[in-house]
This record gives C-alpha cells, structure tokens and sequence, in this order.
C-alpha cells in the first residue's frame, strides 16, 4: 500500500476490499464497477480506473452514511477523535451542506433569530431562507492596514444578544479568503453565557489546531458546530467537508434529520473515503504532514520580502504601499467600532501579494501569474490570494519566485502605465472616504423562499426610509452594506451617494452604477 495504513481509514479499506473482490454487481450505480468504458483491451478512460472500482453504493459492509452502524460510523468517529469533537458528520455536499443543517436545526420555526456575521458566504443566506429565519446582521471589524473584513468584535455579538435575547445562535466566518481571523474562545464565553450556541463556518480552516504554526481551531475554542471543507486546505476530494459537534447546546437527533434531507440520498463513496484518507494519514503524519507546506510558505515570504515591487498582508503591516495605518484610518470601519483586535490571527498558508506601486490590480497580477503557469486562489482589486495546501512543497514554492522575480524585472523595464480597470482609482478613492457611523446590528432581516413581492426603482437620494428589495454590495470594501429586506436608513442611503460619486463599484443592484435601486412598493 506504498506505506499507507489502510486499516486505520476504514471505510477506504472496505473501498479497497471491494474492488479487490471483483464481484458481479446487480446493483446501481449503471457503470457497473467501470466495465461500462472497458475497451476490448481491457482499457479504461485515463485517470479514472480505480475511481470505477470504487464507486460503490450502500451494500453489504459499505453502510449507508444516513443510517452508519459500520465503516462510516468507524471512519466518522475516528474523525471526531482527531479533531476534538464529540461527533462528526462527513459531508458530499461541501461546507455548504454543514451550514444549511446547521441552521436549519437551530432555526426550527419560521421567524427564529439569529445573529449572523454580516459577510458570509452565500450557503448561509440559502440556509436563512430555507429557515425562513429573520438574520440580525453583526457588522465586521475591519483590519486598519489592508481594510479587509475580519469578525465581529466581542462587544458588538455580546450587544446584539442582549438587544435580541430570543435569538437561537450566533454565526460567524473564521478564517476569511485571505487567512485573517482571530481567537473565538471570548466569543464562545458569550454565546454560553446566553445559553446560545456558537456556529463557526470554518471552511478554510480544517488545519487549524494539527500544528503549532496554525491558530488553534474553533472546537478548541468553545465552538459548538463548525463547519470545514476538509478538501481546501487538507487532502481530501472536492465537496469533500466535515461538520464536527460539542455540548448539548446543539440537537444532534434534529440535526442528523435535517443532513438526511439536504445530502444525496446516494453520497459519492470515493468522496466519503477521501474524507477517511485524508484524516488517517494526516493522523499519521503528525506535524510532518505540514512540515514542506510550511516550509514553501516561509521561503515565500521570504523571498517576497527581498523583492521592492511586492508586498504582502500581514498582521502590523507597515506603510509601505497604501496597506498600513494612515490608508486605513482615511478609509475607516463604516460600521463603527474599533479595529484592534479584529486581525490577531494569520493562517501561514495563505499569502496574499499585492503590487506595491498599485500599477497590477490583484486581478492583473493573477493573470500575470497564470501565464507563468501559477494558478492562484483568487483576487480582489489589490490583491492576490496564493492558497498552499498539505499537498504544496518546495518546487511549487521555487517556481512561484521565480515567476515574481520575472514579472519584477519586467515591471521595472516598463514605463508605469496602470494596468488596473478604468475604475479601479475612482473606487480606491471611494476606499478612502470618511465613513459614517452605521448601526453594527442590524434590525432583524426577514429571509424565506416566497418570490420577492412588487418593487419599484426610485433614484438613491430617495431612498431613505424604504426597504430594500435588493442587496447593495460596495467594493471596496465588498461588505454587503444592504440586504434585501433591510430597511434604508438616512446614514446608509447618504454613505451610498459618497460611494457612488467616489466611483465605487457595486454588486447585487440592478443598476450596477447605483442611480437608481430597487425598493418594495409602499
């Protein structure tokens, strides 16, 4: 087995065993353990031979993940011990599926609340709406050197679980995209406090807690559910997740029903054993399992400090491009609040480079980087997100250099003429005007699956006052300022006309250049 222990993976192992007995299969799936694409050879498409032998079903010794009494209950369990949890839920579904159970189970009855992050994923908007929940929206504290979005501030969930002492639980994001976050230990005192449990959306944080380099993870820290995507930042195959649980906070029978409902009735075997691979053999390895990844990501760093052109984000990052202090005490937080603690926590796998002269947008620089055959996480207006995995080592490190090496001397040979969009300078500008003091809670925000009822467009400088039919998205900073079925306060519609002369750009309007945006009729 090329020095895998198969037999602590146990449902991998019952995968192996399967394939291995070559059995005639009278039951689904129809590709009949692959002889459907067997050639007269005996050949099969590249790259999916053994994937076919194992693409087994709920038979004899495989269990059924709804129901697990065998492997999948083994393979689950030895995923809780490893990571700290009472139980494990492995998932086909991605962290998506892990946040639409957990909010389906602590939102049991139309109109529950629950005090959310502002900026969260999608999944969890889906998961309010199939809820039928009402969101009390918790504005995030800003980093002050690069401005990005980190958590909610303690104070701010400790207040809005006062304001709001029926609601049913706090949801928040940590990490974000770019590997920024803090400790959630205070945060889950809270929750606890208020007899309310903490749900953590940690899709890109399944490493968190396996070394010392890694902040510790949301379970260590008093989480009640968290949520990972186990194939992001570990080994397993994509929508490859875990939903881990602890306490009694939590409805573990309503909640076993509410995956049953959401997940495929027939989950994908090859993923669900990845999920059991993927966590023996970083059991296996201890902290070796991190030990290149670390490695690539310090050279990195490293050798990004030597190049002037580019900078990266980090904790106390000094003035050097527009990402320190003075750039973020112009652009301020619009929620109110302070930034202080908000950016404690930098996950070293994730780099993000930025063009210290502002001539590459991020959008620019990862195209740059594609074309050297570096293909990066993602990007922003500023930035690009390089995410480096168990799986990443020194040659993907050296080639990643090298490319920036390049891409400098070339840099340097030209005249400087911005290669960002058009608008990218109007919205920078837009970036840096004073903020208002918005609310940072939200009054409680009404999601369900009904179509949106009659709306009409009125300019934006009458808007104040009415509720918005649509959500208002301003990047920068990219934090969702409205969402649909929130109502425009006089601060809110007076900071979107300074953005939209400032040239921002917006997302989720119909009107993208903001002249005009939707309301419900009166």
């Amino acid at each position: 087995m090329n020095g895998f222990d198969s037999q602590d993976a146990p449902l991998y192992a019952e995968l192996l065993r399967y394939a291995a007995r070559e059995e005639v299969s009278f039951h689904v799936p129809g590709h009949k353990d692959g002889h459907f694409y067997r050639d007269r050879s005996g050949g099969v498409p590249a790259g999916f031979s053994d994937i076919w032998k194992m693409d087994a079903t709920e038979i004899e010794g495989t269990d059924d993940l709804h129901d697990p009494e065998g492997v999948i209950r083994e393979a689950q369990q030895k995923a809780a011990d490893f990571w700290g949890a009472e139980e494990t839920f492995f998932l086909v579904g991605g962290s998506t599926v892990g946040n639409l159970a957990l909010i389906l189970t602590v939102c049991r009855e139309p109109g529950d609340v629950l005090i959310v992050q502002r900026n969260v994923h999608k999944s969890v908007l889906n998961g309010l709406m199939l809820a039928g929940a009402r969101a009390v929206f918790a504005a995030p504290d800003s980093d002050p050197h690069s401005g990005l979005a980190i958590l909610p501030e303690d104070r701010t969930l400790e207040e809005a679980l006062v304001r709001y002492p029926q609601a049913r639980g706090v949801l928040v994001t940590r990490p974000n995209y770019y590997g920024m976050g803090r400790s959630l230990r205070e945060t889950a005192e809270i929750c606890h406090k208020q007899g309310v449990p903490l749900l953590v959306d940690e899709a890109h944080g399944a490493h968190y807690g396996l070394h010392p380099a890694f902040p510790a993870s949301a379970l260590e820290e008093g989480a009640d559910g968290v949520v990972q995507s186990t194939h992001k930042m570990l080994a397993a195959l994509t929508m490859g997740a875990m939903l881990h649980v602890q306490g009694d906070l939590l409805d573990r029978g309503l909640l076993r029903k509410r995956l049953a409902m959401i997940q495929s009735s027939s989950p994908s075997y090859p993923i669900m054993a990845s999920l059991d691979l993927a966590r023996s053999e970083t059991q296996r390895r201890g902290a070796g399992a991190f030990a290149e990844a670390l490695e690539a990501a310090v050279f990195i760093r490293r050798e990004l400090g030597r190049l002037e052109r580019f900078g990266i984000v980090r904790p106390e990052a000094p003035d050097d491009s527009g990402e320190g202090a003075p750039a973020s005490r112009r652009r301020g937080n619009p929620f109110g609040g302070g930034a202080k603690h908000a950016y404690a926590e930098q996950d070293p796998l994730k780099i993000a480079v930025y063009d210290k002269r502002r001539v590459l947008s991020g959008y620019a620089l990862q195209q740059r980087l594609a074309a050297a055959g570096c293909i990066a996480e993602m990007s922003d207006e500023r930035r690009t997100v390089l995410a480096l995995g168990a799986g990443s080592g020194m040659d993907d490190a050296g080639r990643l250099v090298a490319a920036l090496q390049e891409l400098q001397r070339e840099l340097q040979a030209q005249p400087e003429v911005s290669a960002q969009e058009p608008r990218a300078s109007r919205s920078e500008a837009a970036a840096n005007l004073p903020q208002p003091t918005v609310s940072a809670i939200s009054e409680p925000v009404l999601f369900d699956l009904r179509p949106a009822g009659a709306s009409e467009a009125v300019v934006l400088e009458d808007a104040a006052g009415r509720t918005a039919a649509e959500m208002i998205v301003p990047y920068p900073p990219g934090i969702p300022l409205v969402y649909a079925g929130e109502r425009i306060s006089e601060e809110v519609a007076a900071h979107l006309l300074r953005l939209r002369e400032a040239g921002a750009r917006f997302q989720g309007a119909a009107d993208g250049s903001l002249k005009r945006l939707r309301v419900t009729k009166r």
